[in-house]
């Protein structure tokens, strides 16, 4: 069990205010674990109510760093949000599907003949820098008040603005040609989408893509071997409380 500095504090105070960090499993939504710390915290604690909140979505099919924060702590979560954050991710090259991940069927397949590891690595350096990034239309960006996950979900057709987002650096990892799987290291701003990183990549590459793995290993200074696991957390408090 590896358990964060951070969260070695023998002197915490939940319904005042404390920051937790987790590596969230693959399936969870960032609401699912919340919940969790939520029910665990207003049990351990005898109370009912308890300001719980997460500083960064990941979605369901991602792993990795998601910071929650309690009571006052929340009032940091747009501090926390705008740290520098490092991902690792797979890319499966030649399709695409709905979502941009595993999250729905592919819907189109590309040719990919043309695309070799220096074609790959003259790409991924296009994307370095200030760019215009246009979110997923399965994303928690809002299109008149609405959530745009819940107008896509019910077919509707979504057209978001795109958003100006930094990339300090696009590691390639790794480069398969037989079966053009594709694995990078991504350093990005607050708001950078890795979903949409991996859309634009395809179409740069004159193909199509979609993430099949994403872990987020990284924000600030923070890395996600750090980090409490959630199955880990009612022992963490029987401990702490």
């Amino acid at each position: 069990m590896c358990w964060c500095l951070f969260l070695l504090e023998t002197d915490v105070d939940f319904q005042e205010g404390e920051t937790l960090y987790f590596d969230k499993p693959v399936g969870w939504t960032s609401f699912n674990l919340v919940a969790k710390v939520r029910r665990a915290l207003c049990l351990r604690l005898g109370i009912k109510r308890l300001k719980v909140g997460h500083a960064g979505t990941l979605d369901p099919l991602a792993t990795g760093v998601l910071i929650v924060c309690t009571g006052k702590a929340t009032k940091r979560i747009a501090e926390l949000q705008g740290q520098e954050k490092e991902y690792e991710a797979t890319l499966q090259l030649g399709a695409t599907t709905l979502s941009f991940d595993l999250e729905k069927p592919v819907d189109k397949t590309y040719p990919t003949r043309h695309i070799t590891v220096g074609l790959v690595s003259e790409t991924l350096r296009r994307f370095e820098g200030d760019i215009e990034q246009v979110p997923p239309a399965f994303s928690a960006c809002k299109v008149d008040g609405h959530r745009a996950y819940r107008l896509a979900k019910r077919g509707e057709q979504v057209e978001l603005q795109p958003k100006r987002i930094s990339i300090s650096g696009i590691e390639l990892l790794g480069f398969s040609p037989a079966d053009m799987r594709l694995s990078i290291r991504v350093t990005c701003s607050k708001g950078t989408y890795i979903r949409a990183l991996a859309r634009d990549i395809g179409t740069a590459l004159r193909s199509g893509a979609y993430l099949t793995a994403l872990r987020r290993t990284r924000i600030g200074e923070l890395r996600a071997e750090e980090c409490l696991r959630i199955e880990d957390f009612d022992e963490y408090l029987a401990n702490h409380i």
